[in-house]
């Protein structure tokens, strides 16, 4: 559960991708739901800076049994990109009480990251699985709260309609991510993460449906 709701999920896509702009007014937030069953929210901002995008996200969850909280679990990141490259991010986690940092920076010889297993010297072009922004899918890509890379293969579907929060449609395309992790991700007509659809690790289905 820990790795999927953390969107430790890489992709790897071959085209060359211009970074995705950020979405009308700023703001992307999705209803979390889990067997069908709602159990939080996830939110990003976005901001124009120095020549690229800032963006900072929080998410949290709770998913209970029967009125009784057994899982909790928070996350929050700060993200820069500049140029239309990988620049630095910072992530703070608490999954059901275990805490975790991340820290990442682009450097002239690639990318560090510091994370929970220690330090990884990645090569140039990686970039964090943060869902939101498709140029992230033509390089490496690593796992924001564990700091780890990650290896999975992807396929790329065809257009859907894909549900939002309110119970509208929106037609997106759809990419399957299989490997250490299995799930599907949608993006709209102007390249907006729209979706998500995991297996978590007990076997349940976790949903984005955006707000």
């Amino acid at each position: 559960r820990r790795s999927l709701m953390a969107a430790g999920l890489g992709l790897a896509l071959p085209p060359s991708l211009a970074i995705a702009a950020p979405p009308a007014g700023g703001r992307l937030a999705f209803a979390v739901f889990r067997n069908g069953d709602r159990v939080g929210e996830h939110l990003m901002r976005f901001s124009r800076s120095g020549g690229g995008v800032d963006v900072s996200t929080e998410a949290e969850m709770i998913v209970k049994l029967g009125p009784v909280p057994v899982f909790r679990y928070t996350h929050t990141a700060t993200e820069r990109w500049r140029d239309g490259d990988f620049a630095a991010l910072s992530t703070q986690t608490n999954s059901n009480g275990k805490r975790e940092r991340v820290s990442a920076e682009a450097t002239g010889a690639g990318v560090r990251i510091e994370g929970p297993g220690g330090q990884v010297n990645a090569p140039a072009g990686t970039a964090p699985l943060t869902h939101w922004n498709t140029a992230a899918f033509d390089g490496p890509l690593f796992n924001p709260q564990l700091g780890k890379l990650l290896k999975v293969s992807v396929s790329r579907g065809g257009r859907e309609r894909v549900q939002t929060a309110a119970g509208a449609t929106v037609a997106a395309t759809r990419w399957s991510v299989r490997g250490e992790a299995e799930i599907d991700n949608w993006y709209d007509e102007g390249g907006v993460w729209a979706g998500l659809r995991g297996r978590l690790e007990d076997g349940s289905t976790l949903l984005y449906r955006r707000l």
